[in-house]
């Protein structure tokens, strides 16, 4: 080694010893504990003191370890907590009510314990938390007790910023039921590629109960497979899925251009295949709902009602609307049949190239 590469490294290293360690930044991590006790909620959230100094605009952390200087600067911690960890219990906001503020040295953090007036039973309680923004990778742990039991662990960021929790008992399980049922109506009225498919199997006509049948084989089939994906038994990747389902369109409106007049009727065996297609698109939006551990049972079961409940609108809208056609001009409901088909499949075929490319 030459004595001048010797010399610099010896500077580089008495540099590294004499830096402080004040400059270092802790990890970004804060945490939060929520106790559920029948209609009293309560915890404890610590922060690192490097990121309270920061949004306090301190030049240093340490001071806030002593208890005076922190009660100097409770208020505005006060104000900080509830600015930006934000709580409600089935849909209302909660009121938080901070009790203590104290500091952990042996941790470098703050710890505030906090309470909930007591109201009524919490179904769905969901937590929300951006502490600190300046720092785009911090996170919260959020752990969530019944009692003594720890019942759910999410990790909050940037990326994900809120957690919805479901309490244990009638309050809760009713909770899951009413948010998931919305859950699916919703992704049907939304979903225009769902629509589409459903709308392409309605065109031919027939009874309502024959219409209704053909919905619920494809209810039968989706329910299958979403059921697979969410409990991670089979999850084939989207590339894959959101293709598929695209050529599912263009298979049923293609479907209806060549088929024959009085030919046996098979829809329900077609909306039941591709139904099974369709499961793991719907699977997509659970992952980003997220399915409660304690009852996916209920929310998988809740889910599919709902879905079946916004196909069965769909069924009577549609059917109601050729029936009437049909009955004022046979003709013109032909060319209508026509012309959505010829859109269903064109519809299908652009989302396929667009989901492919």
């Amino acid at each position: 080694m030459s004595r001048r590469l010797a010399e610099r490294l010896l500077v580089f290293l008495c540099a590294l010893a004499g830096a402080s360690p004040a400059v270092a930044h802790p990890a970004p991590f804060s945490y939060l504990d929520v106790r559920l006790a029948g209609t009293a909620l309560q915890g404890t959230l610590v922060l690192h003191d490097f990121d309270v100094a920061h949004e306090l605009k301190l030049a240093a952390p340490e001071p806030l370890l002593d208890p005076a200087t922190l009660a100097s600067y409770e208020p505005a911690i006060k104000q900080l907590v509830i600015e930006r960890v934000r709580m409600t219990a089935d849909g209302r906001p909660v009121t938080w009510e901070i009790t203590n503020v104290r500091s952990l040295p042996d941790r470098t953090a703050i710890e505030i314990a906090y309470r909930i007036p007591p109201g009524a039973t919490i179904g769905r309680l969901t937590i929300e938390a951006i502490l600190f923004p300046y720092d785009p990778n911090h996170q919260t742990f959020v752990n969530v007790y019944e009692g003594d039991t720890l019942t759910r662990q999410q990790v909050l960021s940037a990326a994900r910023a809120s957690v919805e929790y479901y309490s244990g008992g009638r309050q809760g399980a009713l909770a899951v039921f009413k948010e998931f049922t919305g859950a699916g109506i919703h992704h049907i009225a939304i979903g225009p590629d769902h629509i589409l498919f459903i709308v392409g199997l309605l065109l031919l006509g027939g009874s309502l109960l024959r219409l209704l049948a053909i919905v619920s084989a494809f209810t039968i089939g989706h329910s299958i497979t979403l059921s697979l994906a969410a409990l991670n038994i089979v999850a084939p990747p989207a590339r894959i899925v959101e293709p598929a389902i695209a050529l599912s369109i263009v298979y049923v409106g293609a479907d209806n251009l060549v088929s024959a007049k009085g030919a046996r009727d098979v829809r329900a065996w077609i909306a039941l295949f591709f139904g099974l297609v369709h499961g793991f698109g719907f699977a997509s939006v659970l992952r980003e709902i997220g399915l409660p551990p304690r009852a996916l049972g209920i929310s998988l079961f809740s889910f599919n009602l709902g879905v079946e409940i916004g196909q069965a609108v769909l069924v009577v809208i549609v059917a109601s609307l050729l029936s009437l056609l049909r009955s004022r001009s046979p003709i013109r409901a032909r060319q209508v049949v026509t012309v959505a088909s010829v859109v269903v499949t064109l519809a299908g075929a652009y989302w396929f190239v667009e989901r492919i490319w």
